[in-house]
């Protein structure tokens, strides 16, 4: 059933971009602008992005446990495959399943790795205990400041970077308004503004939010109140980064970091692609950002397998704000395929490294397994 559905959500994605007129992939002709010299400069953005965004991670673990970059680097890497790879952005539970630690036995020792592929560092007596609830409240707390952040970003730049006037009535390829985009975008910045909020209050005024979630829920159902207020209690642990300034700030850096090292990157391949206005100029660095927040906004759709589809959609978006029908159907294009394909093969080859750090397959098995056991 959830291969079937994969399979029905991509076949829904491809027909609606097909029926629209999106390029998944560009005519020959729509490469003649690309600078392939300049695709040298995008490649140190895109590692300088995924180091950030793998290894600010620490910051909210370290309240329970302090792992090596290294390693967060290589569970990370690992856990980006499996979110291309699992509809709906399973694979978001296959970092949490990796990183967990177990209490040590007596009888652990032995061979470097054991059959489950943990080193043996993580079974030494004594050492903190990384459980797979709290690993996940970690990455829970890590999406919803991620998404309050880039909405954040995306907000400002619809108010105040020009769009084309008047714009244009329909996305190109999408059979969507460009006002109905806009609008998107303020959406989710009051979505991720109330998931924020939520967690928060559940973290800050644990009591207080639990009373009220029993009053109010339980109007409805006592035991689903009891089980909401128990999973927003978990889901707020967090939030523990708060309770230490130096980690707090550390992690806002770095996720400033990390989205500085997205947009510019955009931007730059946007530029190296010949992605330009109807007089001639070339993309902005405010106009890289809607395209940033855009693709954010797309990629929280339940997709399928690689984003396939929402991914092209969410740049579509931004491009027809900015830029005539002629540029984004034609260097616009390139630079859409361009931008996706680098990201996943990036993927790929961090994932393999990731695999070998990590001991070998059986883990993302296992990961692959938890995650698709949330279906």
């Amino acid at each position: 059933m959830k291969l079937v559905a994969s399979v029905l959500i991509t076949a829904g994605v491809l027909y609606t971009v097909h029926a629209g007129g999106m390029k998944l992939i560009p005519e020959k002709g729509d490469f003649g602008s690309v600078h392939w010299s300049a695709l040298l400069i995008y490649m140190p953005t895109l590692l300088g992005m995924t180091w950030f965004r793998s290894v600010r991670w620490r910051y909210l673990l370290n309240p329970i446990v302090q792992i090596p970059k290294t390693r967060l680097l290589a569970v990370s890497s690992v856990g980006f495959l499996a979110i291309l790879l699992l509809p709906f952005r399973l694979g978001e539970l296959a970092r949490p399943y990796l990183i967990k630690t177990r209490p040590a036995r007596p009888t652990d020792r032995g061979p470097e790795r054991d059959p489950q592929g943990r080193r043996p560092d993580d079974r030494k007596p004594g050492k903190p205990v990384l459980t797979m609830t709290a690993a996940t409240s970690s990455v829970v707390a890590e999406r919803v400041i991620d998404g309050l952040f880039l909405s954040i970003v995306l907000a400002i730049a619809l108010l105040t970077v020009p769009t084309l006037d008047p714009l244009p009535d329909k996305v190109v390829g999408l059979p969507i308004t460009v006002a109905h985009v806009r609008l998107m975008g303020f959406a989710m910045l009051g979505l991720f503004s109330v998931a924020f909020t939520t967690i928060a209050v559940f973290y800050f005024a644990r009591a207080w939010a639990v009373r009220a979630t029993e009053v109010v829920i339980g109007l409805v159902s006592k035991k689903l109140a009891g089980k909401l207020a128990g999973i927003a209690t978990h889901l707020a642990d967090g939030l523990h980064v708060f309770s230490r300034g130096r980690d707090f700030f550390g992690f806002l850096l770095e996720t400033a970091i990390y989205w500085g090292f997205n947009a510019v990157g955009m931007w730059l391949l946007a530029y190296a692609c010949g992605v330009t206005h109807a007089d001639g100029s070339a993309i902005t660095f405010g106009e890289a950002c809607t395209l940033m927040g855009m693709l954010g906004c797309t990629i929280l759709i339940p997709g399928p397998p690689g984003l396939l589809g929402v991914f092209q959609a969410g740049i579509y978006a931004g491009m027809t704000m900015y830029f005539p029908t002629a540029i984004v159907t034609g260097s616009g294009s390139a630079y859409v395929f361009l931008l996706y394909t680098t990201q996943v093969l990036l993927i790929i080859v961090m994932a393999i490294w990731g695999l070998w750090y990590e001991g070998g397959t059986r883990r993302l098995q296992g990961a692959l397994d938890v995650a698709s056991e949330a279906t």
